[in-house]
């Protein structure tokens, strides 16, 4: 941690002040999300569709809006999106808690998962510019406050239910609203385009659809998404299935969270000192691929009671180690390739791709867990997985043998 809190000193304020804006939205995020299912059933007496409706339209509606949040931090500028989204969510997150009322717990998640696709491209789009060049950097520091939110934020919200679960909303609440308080007090504001200067918002989207170089690695690291998001679909049901329970599971995300904490700083810098960007990124989708090979074998060498949770321990590690290798280098690539104009709109597009790969990962993953079932085929997910991962990987080393990842940058950042 000591090296974690020099490199934080190490940056301008701005900078600073979005880590600790980044550990705040996810502790309140957290310390609500993993409830509100149970207390839409309990609390709100809702039928399981209408829980999945609320719980569905959330996501949809940050997934699915993060081009237009991204597209509007690049006009009106990044502070005022990261505002608006946290004070979006204060709202949010506060109605979650103080009603029962159908229609008004959609507009709740509606305004909630709208606030995300607002300061998510922004916040992002604002650290690229303001780090410069040390972008993998800044990007290490800023997944150190992301995963210390992660690890907080259900142990705060567990603590919070025996008061009640409207005091956990509006405990989460009042975060976001001390968040947007401090980022309009403190940060400032970053110079926009003139308005003689834009151009029509579709011309901006069409640069983005139209960018080759772009869009081929934004589709090679789609699959990584999927295979991340395995840490909420395919790994608990494994754990379930071993017999690890709850417990199990919730050691899974502790493990996970503290691995990000220690080792992505350290990590980073020593990659960054050995290996090119598009070999950091190679090589942490392959590893992410391979995770989940110890549950593939797994799977026709069932292990007895006590190492049954091994392999699920072992592809926990290596897929968060991949993660931590492949992001900060991801990020980076993301902005240069942007250049100076339109960072909010290609992390926009990014994020709305990322979103795809989850969905395409979710539907894989759950209809080869049913099939393996029926069948027999314990592996047949976790080889599947493997092969994306490993396919991803190429994918990505092969646009670095052909140069598609190596972005000249002028004095301004403008990409040439």
């Amino acid at each position: 941690m000591i090296g974690v809190l020099r490199q934080f000193r190490s940056f301008d304020r701005p900078i600073q002040l979005l880590q600790i804006n980044q550990v705040g939205i996810n502790l309140g995020f957290y310390m609500l999300m993993p409830y509100l299912a149970h207390h839409l059933a309990t609390g709100a007496g809702l039928a399981a569709w209408a829980i999945g409706l609320i719980l569905g339209l959330r996501n949809m509606s940050q997934q699915g809006m993060f081009l237009v949040g991204g597209s509007l931090s690049d006009r009106l500028g990044y502070k005022p999106m990261i505002m608006m989204g946290c004070g979006l969510r204060t709202v949010g997150f506060a109605l979650f808690g103080l009603t029962t009322s159908l229609p008004l717990l959609v507009l709740a998640a509606l305004l909630t998962g709208f606030a995300g696709a607002l300061f998510n491209p922004a916040a992002r789009a604002y650290l690229a510019c303001e780090a410069g060049e040390r972008k993998v950097a800044a990007f290490a520091v800023f997944n150190v406050f992301y995963q210390g939110g992660i690890l907080l934020g259900p142990l705060v919200g567990v603590a919070l239910l025996s008061v009640g679960f409207t005091a956990v909303c509006l405990s989460a609440a009042a975060i976001f609203a001390a968040l947007t308080v401090l980022q309009g007090r403190y940060l400032p504001r970053r110079p926009v385009l003139a308005g003689d200067e834009r151009q029509p918002v579709l011309r901006d989207w069409k640069q983005a659809f139209s960018d080759r170089a772009f869009l081929s690695f934004a589709t090679a690291m789609i699959a990584s998404y999927g295979l991340s998001y395995q840490m909420y679909l395919g790994l608990p049901l494994e754990v379930q299935r071993t017999g690890g329970g709850d417990r199990g599971v919730t050691a899974l995300y502790a493990l996970s969270a503290l691995l990000g904490i220690a080792a992505q700083v350290r990590l980073t810098a020593w990659c960054a000192a050995r290996w090119t960007r598009g070999q950091a990124i190679t090589r942490g989708l392959a590893l992410m691929g391979l995770a989940f090979a110890p549950l593939a074998v797994a799977g026709q060498l069932p292990l007895p009671l006590p190492w049954s949770m091994l392999p699920a321990v072992t592809c926990t590690i290596l897929l968060t180690l991949g993660t931590l290798i492949a992001f900060p280098f991801e990020m980076a690539t993301i902005a240069d390739m942007a250049g100076d104009r339109l960072i909010g709109t290609y992390y926009g597009v990014y994020n709305l791709l990322s979103g795809v790969g989850i969905l395409a990962g979710n539907l894989l993953a759950g209809a080869m867990v049913d099939v393996a079932r029926s069948s027999g085929w314990a592996s047949l997910p976790w080889l599947l997985l493997a092969a994306a991962g490993l396919a991803s990987a190429a994918a990505v080393r092969r646009l670095e043998r052909h140069n598609r990842l190596a972005i000249e940058v002028g004095a301004l950042g403008t990409r040439h």
